[in-house]
This record gives C-alpha cells, sequence and structure tokens, in this order.
C-alpha cells in the first residue's frame, strides 16, 4: 500500500511594519477577495486607528495607495503569515479603542459594546486560496494576542463569520472557541467573542 506523504510547509509569522509595507499590499494585489472582483480588494483599510472621514476609498488603486501610507505611518496594524519569501496570510490587529471612527466600525459595528479596558480588536484574517485549510489563521491568531498579552492588554476580542457576512473574514467561532474564547456578547448582527490576557 502506499501512503502519500504530506509536508507542512514552514509559516513565519511577522509583525506588520513599515519596511513590509511593499509585501502587505502585494498580497492583496494577488490574493482573491470575497467574489474575485477586482473591484472588492479592500486592502484591509477600513479597519485601522484612523478617522475616516474624508478619505476615498472609491476604487481599489485608491485603497492600495491608503493602505500603503497607513502601513508606513502605524494606522494599520497586525500580523503577516509567510511561506518563504511569500506572503499567504494576513490577520488585521489593533486597539479597539483607537479604532472607532475607522469606515467600518462606523458602519457594521455598532452591536458591539465599547468600554474602557484595553482590548486587542482582531477584525479581519485573509488567506492565500492555496494554502487555506493548513492551520494559518489559528497561527496569526496565537501570535496576535500572545504579543497582546506581553503589551499589557486585557483581552482579545474577536467578532466572527455570522451567515448575512459576504465572506468569513472575520474568522470563525470554532477558530476562536479552541483559541480559548468565549461569547461576550450576542447580538442578531453578530457575536463578540473575549479571551481573557492577564
Amino acid at each position: 500500500m502506499n501512503i502519500k506523504e504530506t509536508t507542512v510547509p514552514t509559516i513565519t509569522i511577522r509583525k506588520l511594519t513599515p519596511d513590509l509595507a511593499q509585501d502587505y499590499v502585494h498580497f492583496f494585489d494577488v490574493t482573491p477577495h470575497d467574489n474575485f472582483v477586482d473591484e472588492h480588494k479592500c486592502y484591509c483599510v477600513c479597519w485601522c486607528n484612523d478617522d475616516y472621514a474624508g478619505k476615498d476609498f472609491s476604487t481599489a488603486e485608491k485603497r492600495r495607495q491608503c493602505a500603503l501610507q497607513y502601513v508606513k505611518d502605524g494606522n494599520l496594524q497586525g500580523y503577516l503569515a509567510y511561506c518563504g519569501d511569500e506572503v499567504v496570510g494576513w490577520c488585521n490587529a489593533n486597539t479597539k479603542l483607537d479604532c472607532l471612527k475607522c469606515a467600518s466600525w462606523q458602519l457594521f459595528m455598532d452591536y458591539v459594546p465599547v468600554e474602557q479596558a484595553k482590548v486587542k480588536s482582531i477584525f479581519c484574517f485573509t488567506i492565500a486560496p492555496h494554502m487555506q485549510r493548513k492551520g494559518i489563521a489559528t497561527m496569526l491568531l496565537e501570535r496576535a494576542c500572545q504579543d497582546a498579552r506581553a503589551d499589557g492588554f486585557e483581552y482579545a476580542e474577536t467578532y466572527p463569520h455570522a451567515d448575512w457576512q459576504s465572506s468569513a473574514f472575520g474568522g470563525h467561532v470554532e477558530m476562536y472557541r479552541k483559541a480559548g474564547f468565549t461569547v461576550y456578547a450576542e447580538t442578531e448582527k453578530g457575536l463578540v467573542m473575549r479571551k481573557e490576557l492577564t
């Protein structure tokens, strides 16, 4: 009997820093997003610590240029997963209270409780199609929580995929449960899950 060997690729998780800005935008340049329509390429600019008032996110190119600047200025925060030199995954993770004026928070997050606790919000995952179902999102989540704990955050908070969403960018409940998250708030619009870090 022939048993086919399966090799698990070596994945390195790196915190997004200004010197990785070109790697970051290239990942979104080449990675299908939502329904594979180019104008839906988000470059994740709607989840950040900048006020979206007056910003023009109307085209993929404008979002790309904004993303480059956001990464260089530290407005867009999170983690990249590398397989060798190729970026194969992204996780957006930022300070919750700093993000209340970003576009997606203003448009979609009115169901999320806001208080003064120091919370690391984990908003979004994007994994390259050929690397999905290899545990990369879990690796990104673990690193985000590890760094948040080291940085003195009290909680990590997530907003998992709900049936009405166009994609699974928010992650899935089961992944969060396995990582030690529990339901913090349950509404008709969606769930909020939290993990205590202290």
